[in-house]
């Protein structure tokens, strides 16, 4: 089983957390491949049977050129057929724009016809270890349903 993990990350929170999935995936036994959103294309995801992405909210939700740029190639893919997980890192001082991108991705790709195969997965920050154990356990999922 392929696994295709796009990472977006401006303080490195995001980044670990792609780690960590990329991790637990392995010993579930998939073949993991995971990109910085800037050296990738979204039409990476067409050779992979699981898609995800895991991204940061800035702010007020704006997202940034390179969430914009991935973001609009990813609207334009047919994903039918695989299977999709959003996972990210928000403040919660911007109230209803916690972890906004990472619901406006989990659009995107419902919009492209994968199917979601976990909840998503949105921290505050850097991952602690309640964050860990979700990071874990939405592998745990995604191995129960596709392993």
């Amino acid at each position: 089983m392929k696994a295709k993990i796009v990472y977006a990350s401006m303080t490195g929170n995001d980044e670990d957390m792609a780690d960590m999935l990329e991790e637990d995936l392995q010993d579930y036994g998939f073949d993991v491949d995971s990109s910085d959103v800037s050296f990738t294309d979204a039409t990476d995801y067409e050779d992979a049977d699981l898609c995800i992405f895991i991204t940061y909210t800035y702010g007020e939700g704006k997202m940034t050129d390179e969430l914009v740029d991935f973001y609009e190639q990813l609207k334009e893919l047919d994903l039918s057929g695989k299977y999709f997980a959003v996972m990210g890192s928000g403040d919660r001082t911007y109230g209803e724009h916690f972890c906004e991108n990472v619901f406006d991705y989990q659009k995107a790709f419902i919009a492209c016809g994968a199917k979601e195969i976990t909840a998503p997965v949105t921290i505050e920050n850097a991952p602690d270890e309640d964050d860990i154990d979700a990071i874990d356990n939405a592998a745990k999922e995604m191995n129960e349903k596709l392993g």
